[in-house]
């Protein structure tokens, strides 16, 4: 025992030996069958001398068909279809030598083909059945002796994923699994057997199982399983008290191989509540191919992501630039490990510093600009709110004049849902850059009709584990014991993840023709509260028992509803069912750019006060919720 124990990979002379005594052996005992074991009539067919032929051949042609390359712990249905071509390639080349004998050997049959075919089926028998029980060896000898914790599992998922995920799960010794049945939501399975469980339809059964053999586990084992069927099948397993894994995408361990450690717990990032929206338009590669493209806000999460995915389009150069000295290092460094193809220059700046833009600009010329930095926290832009204005109104509007001057192809500014009908200072801070952006693409378009740079707008709502986040806020609070803070029991918000939501802008880059404001169909949005429950039990813990949720209040200029469009656009539909412009007429360039540059002696000699109900004065749908500037709300 100790010897299988300590063995990982069976020797290649010992399977060579093992294969010469089974085709010698099958060869042997098909002349015992042929002759009706009739000692006397297999001696005189030279049984010796067949079987030895059948032999060296079939090593011969195992050796190079490399059937005995492999590890035989771990035999699989191409090694079995290997051994069968070279027991079919030994079977033809001995049909040669029956055929030519006269005049090669003598004029006698070697093997007669009776005996040929006999020996056949029995070595192919008999090379797969010894390889099969070799494996099956090394992991009941692995398993021998360990101790596991009772950990009764069912998988969802009789598939091929399923099948891998089960014998994954037997080869791991540590594994903590044991699989007692199959779920699977195809009728057509339901009762069939697969590697000795049975399998049941759906989660009808769920319940059933887990009393009868006290499943305490369940792993979801199917490739593009659809978000609604996730959040069903792991409502269902909270409801009955089980635990949730998944196993990861295939192309997270196809090449490696799954392993039983890589089959993790679902995380609320799986749950949601819509199907993710891929695009996949060639065009975006013809647009960024060759250019030199300008992302800023590039250490972020957004601008990071939008860089990422930009460097696979073959851009001439890709400018990253921030402010943020540590997070624009990090980014750097990560792409001098995985993107070295693409080139790069790292630049530390504002983009409130005009100097800097123009530097920057006059240097490297960028044709294409995605504009992502922003600040975007709603409670701390209400308490300094001269820095939205100075960052997200006159940023962009610096931005936006020296790309016009530059003659860039396009300039795609990333804004945000909070825009829309604003409660806060941070949400019209970034409509007003909204609608400075499209008043100078008009103005452009009107007075420059040869060329001019093309302004678009991207609108979409929270992003999953980007910075200040509440998933990544839910996290932290949940690993210190709780407890949860919502500000409010009814508050909803919209979610899609930091891929989708740059994969947007980077559609919106080559889909714009100048002036629209995109948005997307983000599905149904989710209630926090009910998030916060879900992640609590994710965990494995209670809620109000092991974490409480409590209920803070609105913060400063916090909504309860988020919306897309406010109450004065309409939606025009593109080429993507998902994606939509926003139809809202534009402001006057005059009027908006001479209400703009008030700002720019407002932010150091005005009032805070005098700051927000300037801005109140351009984007006229800004109510204050919830914040001190509501009384600018009266007062007007």
């Amino acid at each position: 025992m100790s010897f299988f124990t300590k063995l990982t990979i069976l020797p290649r002379w010992v399977i060579a030996v093992i294969d010469a005594c089974i085709l010698f052996s099958s060869a042997f005992f098909a002349f015992l069958v042929r002759f009706n074991f009739e000692w006397l009539e297999i001696q005189d067919n030279d049984f010796a001398l067949g079987s030895a032929v059948f032999m060296v051949i079939g090593i011969s042609v195992l050796q190079a068909t490399n059937s005995q390359e492999g590890i035989v712990r771990h035999t699989g249905f191409r090694d079995g279809l290997n051994i069968f071509k070279s027991i079919f390639i030994n079977f033809g080349v001995i049909c040669i030598l029956i055929f030519f004998r006269g005049n090669i050997l003598y004029d006698r049959f070697i093997l007669p083909t009776s005996i040929l075919i006999i020996a056949s089926v029995f070595s192919l028998v008999l090379l797969i059945f010894y390889r099969l029980m070799v494996k099956e060896l090394f992991v009941y000898f692995k398993n021998e002796g360990v101790v596991k914790s009772s950990k009764n599992g069912v998988i969802f998922g009789a598939g091929e994923a399923g099948i891998i995920t089960k014998e994954a799960i037997v080869r791991d010794s540590k594994s903590l699994f044991n699989i007692v049945a199959f779920l699977d939501d195809d009728p057509k399975k339901e009762g069939k057997h697969i590697l000795g469980k049975r399998i049941y339809k759906g989660l009808g059964d769920l319940e059933k199982l887990a009393e009868k053999f006290g499943v305490t586990e369940l792993i979801i084992a199917v490739r593009d399983l659809a978000v609604t069927r996730k959040n069903e099948i792991t409502d269902e397993c909270l409801r009955l008290k089980i635990s949730v894994s998944i196993v990861p995408p295939v192309d997270q361990w196809i090449n490696g191989g799954l392993s039983a450690g890589a089959i993790r717990e679902v995380k609320i990032e799986d749950l949601l509540s819509r199907e993710q929206i891929f695009l996949d338009n060639p065009r975006i590669h013809q647009d960024l191919e060759g250019k030199v493209i300008l992302v800023t806000g590039a250490a972020g999460s957004i601008g990071s992501e939008l860089c990422r995915q930009i460097s696979h389009y073959d851009p001439k150069l890709l400018i990253l630039f921030d402010i943020a000295e540590s997070a624009l290092y990090d980014v750097e460094q990560e792409f001098k490990e995985n993107h070295a193809f693409c080139p790069i220059k790292i630049v530390l700046g504002d983009i409130r510093n005009m100097k800097k833009v123009k530097e920057v600009f006059k240097a490297y010329k960028p044709q294409v600009v995605f504009h992502a930095a922003a600040y975007k926290h709603v409670p701390m832009m209400e308490k300094y709110p001269e820095e939205a204005i100075q960052s997200n109104i006159l940023g962009t509007k610096i931005l936006a004049d020296i790309s016009a001057f530059a003659k860039v192809d396009k300039f795609v500014f990333v804004s945000t849902d909070k825009s829309v009908n604003p409660t806060n200072v941070m949400g019209a801070s970034k409509r007003a850059a909204e609608m400075y952006v499209q008043a100078l693409n008009e103005y452009l378009e009107t007075n420059h009709k040869s060329f001019h740079t093309k302004f678009i707008t991207t609108r979409f709502g929270n992003v999953l584990d980007s910075n200040g986040s509440v998933i990544p806020l839910f996290k932290k609070q949940i690993l210190h014991g709780g407890p949860i803070t919502v500000t409010h029991p009814e508050i909803t918000r919209y979610f899609m993840t930091i891929p989708e939501a740059c994969q947007l802008v980077l559609e919106a880059g080559i889909m714009g023709e100048g002036g629209e404001i995109f948005v997307f169909d983000m599905g149904e949005p989710i209630k926090i509260l009910d998030l916060a429950i879900k992640m609590i039990q994710l965990s494995g813990k209670k809620v109000d028992e092991d974490i409480k949720v409590v209920v803070s209040g609105l913060r400063e200029g916090e909504k309860l509803y988020e919306e897309l469009l406010n109450d004065f656009e309409t939606v025009k539909i593109t080429h993507h069912p998902k994606i939509k412009i926003a139809q809202v007429l534009p402001s006057s360039y005059n009027k908006i750019n001479g209400q703009i540059e008030l700002f720019i002696e407002m932010v150091t000699k005005n009032s805070e006060n005098e700051l927000v109900s300037h801005l109140k004065v351009i984007v006229p749908e800004f109510i204050s919720n919830s914040s001190r500037f509501g009384v600018l709300d009266r007062l007007n």
